[in-house]
């Protein structure tokens, strides 16, 4: 099982400050995003056909000169797909769809020497990567789990020294899916099992004491299917599959008033979650609900706690989401990202789109579906004029939709109601097919724009 993806796309316009002296004609090229940190300016870009390195940092790491106008090709990616991007205090770590592992640092202990290292151990493969501050998780494809680097708190479990050359085994089996704070590290089993380790000094290892355990330890939990797991500097937070949310550790609500952190996983007083986020190096939290809310808790820079409260706006992501709260907006993780096309309706209907409290028609598409109002889509175009008009059944409410992936159909349904669109090399071709079938001339017009701009850059690169 690959990692859970916290944002399923953003916008690149949200990082417009970061990357404005970038040749422009570059940024629609970019499909994945990774920010290293909330307070500098260094990125790793994915396009079609390389991975870019941009910033004095991260350039400085792989001894690539920073353009300021123009990202860096990393050579020893070439070829190489990414499909997970994680970073701890100095260093980053990247994870290929052929499950090999690189890791680049300016910290002499991680024997980089100045590019990025395969993190070799023979013929295995990893499915997936976790960062803590100082230490590097790997889950194999057999579910065995390695730890790598500092033993700080015994991060990399039992009275093993720090190991930066080989990695060690933590003894955890038939494991899915690893997280990490900064100082410990979570781990769930396909029978739905939850193990932590590492500083536990708030509590943020769910075992009901302050006590670091070296050793990975079984967490109690309530009855529950569990979604997934992630961690931040100093707390735990665990996502169950319906929608309940638990979090232990600093900032962590308690049953008990006179404790300030949970020290087991107690019940975060939202309903519905459909995701979260947060980082190994941050003590506040987002979630998203099923009604497109994002929220937010904790406590940012070690100033005061901020309870949970819903975040205002028309969020679209966790990355928009934390520039809310930061001034700077905060990638969880690769995330997928789109340059957006707008038309010359600067009205937004977006209050009419995928609202389950008013709606009248559904599309189906594989197990999701996209709530909408049959009237305004009428309005909004030909196609759908002409399909909820005449031997229409009203009794039919839902359109079942096999030709096309949810999220190109989705964001098809959104630039209906908004003006904008998303595309990018992975989406065009069903972008343009749509706009065919649908005879959506706004569509096709921003197809053939995407297209100018992707042959320009093909030819320069």
């Amino acid at each position: 099982m690959r990692k859970i993806t916290t944002d399923t796309c953003v916008d690149i316009e949200l990082f417009q400050n970061d990357l404005k002296d970038i040749d422009p004609e570059f940024i629609p090229r970019i499909f994945s995003i990774f920010k290293m940190s909330m307070d500098q300016n260094d990125f790793l870009f994915m396009t079609d056909d390389a991975t870019y390195a941009y910033g004095n940092v991260i350039c400085e790491w792989l001894s690539l000169e920073h353009d300021p106008k123009r990202p860096q090709q990393i050579d020893i990616l070439n070829g190489k797909k990414i499909i997970q991007v994680e970073s701890g205090n100095e260093f980053v770590v990247v994870l290929t769809d052929d499950g090999l592992v690189y890791l680049a640092s300016d910290d002499s202990d991680w024997q980089t020497n100045n590019t990025f290292r395969l993190i070799s151990t023979g013929n295995d493969r990893f499915e997936m990567i976790a960062c803590g501050c100082l230490h590097l998780l790997l889950l194999r494809q057999d579910g065995t789990v390695f730890a790598l680097g500092d033993n700080c708190y015994g991060v990399l479990t039992g009275n093993s020294d720090s190991s930066y050359a080989t990695l060690v085994n933590t003894g955890l089996n038939n494991v899915k899916i690893i997280a990490c704070g900064g100082e410990h590290s979570l781990a769930l089993t396909n029978t739905n099992q939850i193990y932590s380790w590492g500083c536990n000094k708030y509590g943020q290892l769910g075992l009901g004491d302050i006590n670091d355990r070296t050793t990975p330890s079984l967490v109690s939990f309530p009855d529950g299917q569990i979604k997934n797991i992630v961690a931040g500097a100093r707390h735990s937070l665990f996502l169950l599959e319906d929608g309940q949310i638990f979090g232990c550790g600093y900032g962590q609500p308690s049953i008990n008033d006179n404790e300030p952190n949970a020290k087991v996983p107690t019940k975060i007083p939202i309903e519905n979650v459909q995701s979260v986020a947060c980082k190994n190096s941050f003590l506040f939290s987002f979630v998203l609900d099923h009604s497109s809310h994002y929220y937010q808790w904790g406590r940012k820079n070690n100033k005061k706690s901020v309870p949970l409260e819903k975040l205002d706006g028309q969020l679209k992501s966790f990355a928009a989401a934390s520039a809310i709260v930061n001034k700077s907006p905060i990638t969880f993780g690769l995330t997928s990202t789109f340059y957006t096309y707008e038309s010359n309706n600067p009205i937004s209907f977006i209050g009419l789109f995928n609202n389950p409290d008013n709606y009248d028609v559904e599309f189906i598409i594989g197990d999701k579906r996209i709530l909408a109002c049959k009237c305004y889509l009428k309005m909004a175009s030909k196609y759908y004029s002409q399909m909820f008009s005449g031997d229409w059944q009203e009794s039919n409410n839902r359109v079942v939709i096999d030709a096309y992936s949810y999220d190109v159909y989705y964001s098809y349904l959104r630039m209906l109601h908004t003006g904008q669109i998303q595309i990018n090399q992975f989406n065009i071709a069903e972008f343009i097919d749509l706009a065919n079938c649908y005879d959506d001339e706004e569509l096709m017009k921003h197809c053939k724009s995407f297209i100018r701009i992707e042959s320009k850059w093909n030819g320069l690169y």
